[in-house]
């Protein structure tokens, strides 16, 4: 653990405190796949996730700052990503001279992704928020401000289709998981005791929180498998629906996320390890085939123990922990 947060700190870029997802590029997804992308930026999502684990081991960290500086003015206008110096422009281009690792191309340079609407970064950026708020890490005037631009945004917008968590190249689609974690950021405000909002702003907040759950419930799940599916206009699986229950959305027992459960289990697992999604279905524009997504398999672990399944859970936990490196890193596939 100390060897992780010691890689997550350097990933720190000092003079601004912005937080890459990577220091690589064009490393592809499988050896002669296209899915090779430029990761040297600043997700906001990726850097909540960051945060989350440097406050619970007791860090504080200077992405604050950066998050403030990079994502001020009009909310409409936040990005997905930043510059490690909070530049905005992230135009991706390919270097054709290069043949890319091991034959795969095209090698990239900049992120197009950086254009996408993600509406699940508004949750992981207010969830984020509200527990640094409780370590005191979000005191100042600003930040509450921040907070309360970030959720008037998402009342306007939670309803719209969007490119997903995984940031799909495909058309823009109404993403489960997107929904779900939109939830989560209402779902907080409205229930935070130390988020400083009157009764009836937290009661609009419920109200919303609430719509966007009967929205969820009502369409994206199966009728004859009664299972949670990738999107409201597509059956696929995606392991981002494995958080549902990990987020509060629905209990672990609740028969529709078992369903979810039992069909990733059946339909993404290659290998005893998760997949991210059903690539050969088109949906991300990309060719068929990746590797598994390590996060996702933590993510079913996860599952397993809410459901009891503690001897299935502790099985690929070690399976899991037998994959990282000789310094106790993981590959993040």
């Amino acid at each position: 653990m100390r060897r992780s947060l010691i890689t997550l700190k350097g990933l720190t870029y000092e003079p601004t405190g912005g937080i890459v997802a990577a220091t690589t590029t064009s490393l592809p997804e499988r050896i002669g796949g296209d899915g090779n992308w430029d990761y040297r930026f600043c997700w906001l999502r990726d850097a909540s996730v960051t945060l989350l684990a440097l406050l619970t081991a007791g860090y504080a960290d200077a992405w604050r700052n950066w998050l403030l500086r990079a994502a001020a003015g009009d909310p409409e206008q936040i990005q997905i990503m930043y510059g490690v110096a909070e530049g905005k422009r992230l135009e991706e281009w390919t270097l054709p001279w290069l043949t890319g690792y091991e034959g795969s191309g095209p090698v990239r340079v900049g992120n197009e992704a950086a254009k996408q609407l993600q509406l699940d970064i508004y949750g992981e950026l207010f969830n984020t928020m509200s527990i640094a708020a409780d370590g005191r890490l979000f005191p100042l005037p600003r930040g509450l401000e921040f907070g309360a631009a970030l959720l008037t945004h998402l009342e306007k917008r939670w309803m719209e289709p969007d490119a997903g968590i995984w940031e799909m190249r495909g058309d823009p689609q109404h993403f489960t998981h997107s929904k779900v974690i939109a939830w989560v950021a209402l779902d907080r405000a409205a229930n935070n005791p130390n988020y400083p909002v009157d009764h009836a702003t937290r009661r609009r907040f419920r109200h919303i929180a609430d719509e966007i759950h009967r929205s969820v419930c009502e369409h994206a799940v199966d009728p004859e498998r009664q299972c949670f599916t990738q999107s409201y206009s597509n059956p696929h699986l995606d392991a981002g629906l494995l958080l549902m229950p990990l987020v509060g959305f629905l209990p672990a027992d609740d028969e529709r996320v078992r369903n979810t459960v039992a069909k990733v289990e059946r339909r993404l697992m290659a290998n005893g390890l998760v997949l991210r999604y059903e690539t050969g279905t088109g949906v991300d524009g990309l060719s068929d085939g990746e590797g598994a997504f390590l996060a996702c398999s933590f993510w079913l672990v996860d599952n397993y123990v809410l459901q009891g399944r503690l001897g299935d859970a502790q099985a690929l936990f070690e399976r899991l922990a037998s994959l990282s490196n000789d310094v106790g890193l993981f590959a993040e596939e």
